[in-house]
């Protein structure tokens, strides 16, 4: 898809990746004991949610700049989802099904729209995703 067919956030590849992310980590989340409901569970499908969540908040910025930010956080979110797959793994409490490939290939695809969008030039009064 051109950049100019681009309307949303839904438009995105990294958007649509991270969603399949985030469905398969409440997927994975379901196999953590119990007693972790309130704490890795919670935290990690937080984080996983993030990831999207930010990809679509910076899209529906009026600016660049703003949408820049919110993939820098999505960013973020990736690398905490990263850490608690990691140690729900160390503890044993889940195996490694894959979901760091795909975690992976998400913080590559928002490195990939970042270094694209730092390459156009700032426009004012458009949407980052349109323009």
């Amino acid at each position: 898809m051109r950049r100019d067919q681009l309307r949303t956030h839904k438009d995105l590849d990294v958007w649509n990746k991270a969603m399949e992310l985030a469905g398969e980590v409440y997927s994975i989340t379901r196999q953590l004991p119990r007693e972790e409901i309130y704490g890795l569970t919670l935290q990690t499908r937080r984080s996983a949610i993030s990831i999207p969540s930010n990809i679509a908040e910076g899209a529906a910025r009026h600016s660049k700049k703003e949408f820049i930010q919110f993939l820098y956080v999505a960013l973020g979110s990736v690398a905490e989802l990263e850490t608690q797959l990691m140690l729900a793994t160390r503890m044993g409490f889940i195996s490694d099904s894959g979901v760091f490939n795909r975690i992976e290939r998400v913080r590559k695809m928002l490195l990939g729209l970042l270094r694209f969008l730092k390459r156009e030039p700032i426009t004012h009064n458009a949407s980052p995703i349109t323009s």
